[in-house]
């Protein structure tokens, strides 16, 4: 009896030593907790006037291995490559071709191997003359296919509809294909390519960053106290007053008048750390998958969680109606389906308390979806675990 409580004592000792111990090392790992993680001001926001611009054309794509347009359905194409090779000092006679006295017009032309594209480009800031950019090619008639293309000479235009750039080079699709014999195969999409590098910047776009010594800044998502933070830190790196708000999303910047020092200014600017606020509380939800995506701010409230697969069967079967005798009918072929829907048994339903953070909620979904596998399961070997969509729907409970 004296050892069993010698014993007893003993143990108890050891376990009022852990308690402490972990105390401690709880203690000092929670003073040594990393601090929140600050970006750095070029990825929370952008100096305004430094921005893309958006360029447009059109063109066409020749050498095709007949898969182009059907100039019947796409008249334009044969009045583009009329008015193309005029240009080139070859006319055409709109009437007849070739002075022939078959009088085929314009519009018969079969022209297989050409198609009409849209060519789009973004004509990046500071980009001066003889710069490359790469473009995107995509067909604007009927062309089935536009590998093997080449796009000819193309202008690309900005919005006050002068010529930025000139676009032309062979066209690179990203998917295959193949057809015969009415069976086709297909991966990705044919009617759309890039070229790498396929356009060369003829004239550039006035960038005016810092006028009267002043700088814009704006951030990438409004946010007030986000704003504050950048002005705080702004001011903290080059002095006080460097940096006003003046609204959620716009900084005004005192830079230097000098253009040779506001370089240096913009490189020293940009690394500025800041640690944003919070973000919105945000739920994202995908139809066709049935996924949902939330952000740390969201909070749940008291809710029922449910668990359970339905199952939905749909047979069909062909069958034939018959006419009577000498009735001048006809046989007629019907569908009769056959739709079952079938529940689990295994269904359960638990309780999710209010929670400021979504892990509560994670671990009783997870408890439950045990428990009610559990209680399913046709052995005491083998478990049958849910299916993915079962947590999803899950999750669809809680946020309803």
């Amino acid at each position: 009896m004296v050892s069993m409580k010698s014993n007893f004592f003993r143990y108890a000792g050891t376990l009022l030593q852990v308690s402490a111990a972990a105390a401690v090392l709880a203690l000092v790992c929670g003073s040594l907790a990393p601090a929140a993680h600050a970006e750095r001001l070029k990825d929370l926001a952008q100096i305004q006037g430094v921005r893309d611009n958006q360029l447009i054309g059109y063109g066409l794509v020749v050498g095709l291995d007949g898969t182009g347009d059907q100039t019947m359905q796409t008249p334009f194409t044969t009045q583009t490559l009329a008015s193309m090779l005029a240009n080139l000092g070859i006319s055409i006679n709109s009437q007849q071709i070739g002075g022939t006295s078959s009088g085929s017009s314009l519009s018969n032309m079969q022209l297989k191997n050409v198609a009409a594209v849209m060519v789009t480009a973004t004509l990046p800031p500071f980009a001066g003359p003889g710069a490359s950019l790469d473009v995107t090619v995509s067909s604007l008639g009927n062309a089935k296919s536009l590998r093997g293309g080449t796009l000819l000479m193309t202008p690309l235009k900005g919005m006050d509809m002068q010529v930025y750039a000139m676009a032309q080079g062979n066209v690179a699709i990203g998917g295959a294909g193949a057809s015969a014999n009415g069976s086709k195969v297909q991966v990705n999409q044919l009617a759309s390519g890039r070229i790498s590098g396929g356009a060369i910047v003829e004239r550039a776009v006035p960038t005016h960053v810092a006028d009267s010594g002043t700088i814009q800044l704006q951030l990438n998502d409004s946010d007030y106290d986000t704003a504050q933070r950048v002005v705080a830190a702004v001011d903290q790196t080059f002095g006080s007053g460097t940096a006003t708000p003046l609204d959620g999303r716009t900084i005004q910047l005192h830079a230097p008048a000098d253009p040779t020092q506001q370089v240096a200014f913009m490189a020293k600017l940009e690394n500025v750390q800041v640690r944003p606020a919070l973000a919105a509380a945000k739920v994202i939800l995908n139809a066709r998958t049935g996924s949902i995506v939330m952000n740390q701010t969201v909070t749940l409230e008291n809710c029922a969680v449910a668990h359970g697969n339905l199952s939905v069967v749909v047979n069909t079967t062909p069958s034939v109606s018959q006419p009577g005798a000498f009735s001048n009918g006809t046989t007629v072929t019907t569908a009769q389906s056959q739709i079952q829907m079938k529940q689990d048994s295994g269904r359960s339903v638990s309780a999710a308390r209010s929670s400021p953070t979504l892990s509560a909620v994670s671990r009783t979904c997870s408890s439950a979806s045990w428990a009610s596998s559990r209680s399913s399961r046709p052995s005491a070997r083998s478990v049958r675990w849910r299916s993915p969509s079962a947590s999803t729907a899950s999750a669809r409970s809680c946020l309803s």
